[in-house]
């Protein structure tokens, strides 16, 4: 059995995709959702989903290697950053090479990098009135949005496109095709 956990920092709709897209699988185990956020929706989805949930500081995810320890002992197969802001430390990309996941709002490497996330990346999108953009599923390495990327998904913009309308369009590309990759990156693991 292929074993994932997810990492999440705000409401949780990727988790809860990829949970109900596994759910029924006798050969994947979505073992449970680590969050940096203590307000975080996510951790209500959890409750209401029936998984397991680990709240965790900076201190033992960056500066101890805690978090790293714990799922190297669960024997975790798969990590998948969904909707996760915070820089992935080093310790942990080596403890899972080509074994982190992650997916982003825009189509890489523009709208990337620090700070680049959420609303933010839609916003610029608009401002600077691209004609599409769409998501990236990537590996993570030690830099933000920079790994190798995996797969992308496009979607048309229209000049009268909000911030929100290209938010709708980036989460129904999401939840059409985050869980199906990840799905695709454990076959190849």
């Amino acid at each position: 059995m292929k074993r994932i956990v997810l990492f999440a920092s705000g409401s949780g709709s990727n988790v809860e995709n990829i949970v109900h897209y596994f759910k029924d699988r006798k050969d994947v185990e979505v073992v449970a959702v680590y969050c940096n956020n203590s307000k975080a929706f996510v951790l209500e989805r959890c409750k209401k989903l029936g998984i397991t949930s680990r709240l965790f500081g900076r201190k033992e995810f960056v500066e101890d290697t805690v978090v790293v320890n714990e799922l190297l002992h669960q024997k975790i197969d798969l990590v998948v950053l969904a909707g996760f802001l915070w820089l992935i430390p080093e310790s942990l990309v080596k403890a899972f090479p080509n074994r982190i996941i992650n997916i982003h709002p825009a189509l890489l490497p523009k709208y990337g990098g620090k700070g680049m996330y959420g609303h933010f990346v839609h916003e610029a999108v608009v401002a600077n009135k691209e004609i599409e953009s769409g998501i990236t599923i990537h590996y993570v390495n030690e830099h933000y949005d920079e790994g190798k990327v995996i797969f992308q998904g496009k979607c048309s913009l229209e000049p009268s496109d909000s911030a929100e309308t290209v938010a709708q369009k980036i989460q129904r590309l999401e939840a059409e095709h985050f869980p199906r990759v990840v799905d695709e990156v454990l076959a190849s693991i």
